[in-house]
């Protein structure tokens, strides 16, 4: 389908792109983060499941290992998952920016917006996930989720050895800083555009589109999207869940 003839993103159904195909080293020897298990469900069900909350979004498409999409393939369909939600599974390829274009290579045509989202960050609400696609329906080519920093930042000089002391070199003014999260949101030909011609400096998607020329706005995150990386996130994103069952009775 071209450009010309595709819905308007006001108009298209919405797709979501997880890109689950990374070791996850900081989190120690094991399975990869994405499968490690939280509350004894693995934490890409989670992160499958807070995007498929949305009644948004119609379709998931998981980007597996390359040699373990069998595998991934099973756990989803061993996990009960919303019904209205379509679900697909692709090997992904060596680096992040390998793997979600794997994904929007197997995007069907008529979806028109695209999130991609961090299978390390299972805990982000709904509404994160529809204010996101509320930006990009409303004309935004690319919308990140955003909190404002909670502690001074500094620049500095990179040590030639880890662990020694690093001169620094400036203080950036909080007050115009943003901690980024997922899912981030994108008008689909732009982000297909950006991963077909950008290649250097790439740290996020966002930051591809950036590099097109085009802008990028920030819509509210949340407290809880926050990515698990290190064993103490594993602790606190249980205690989130905890909270979340004696919320909600389950």
């Amino acid at each position: 389908m071209s450009d010309e003839s595709r819905p308007s993103p006001a108009q298209t159904p919405v797709a979501a792109v997880i890109p689950a195909a990374g070791r996850g080293v900081r989190l120690g020897p094991g399975a990869p983060k994405a499968l490690r298990a939280l509350n004894g469900t693995p934490m890409l069900i989670h992160a499958v499941r807070a995007l498929a909350a949305s009644r948004h979004v119609s379709l998931v498409i998981v980007v597996a290992p390359s040699d373990g999409a069998a595998e991934v393939k099973s756990l989803l369909d061993a996990h009960a998952l919303p019904e209205r939600t379509d679900f697909l599974v692709v090997p992904g390829g060596d680096t992040r920016q390998e793997s979600v274009k794997l994904g929007l290579d197997a995007l069907p045509p008529e979806y028109g917006v695209v999130l991609v989202h961090d299978a390390a960050r299972p805990l982000v609400p709904v509404d994160t996930v529809d204010a996101v696609i509320e930006a990009v329906r409303t004309g935004a080519p690319a919308v990140v989720p955003v909190l404002p920093l909670a502690d001074t930042v500094k620049e500095v000089e990179p040590a030639a050895e880890a662990g020694e002391p690093e001169p620094v070199v400036a203080t950036p003014e909080r007050a115009r800083l943003r901690a980024v999260q997922t899912p981030q949101g994108f008008d689909r030909a732009t982000l297909v555009r950006a991963h077909e011609t950008v290649t250097d400096n790439v740290t996020d998607d966002a930051s591809m589109v950036e590099q097109l020329g085009l802008t990028v706005v920030a819509v509210p995150g949340h407290e809880e999207a926050f990515k698990v990386t290190r064993p103490l996130d594993l602790v606190l994103a249980e205690a989130v869940l905890a909270r979340r069952r004696l919320n909600d009775g389950f």
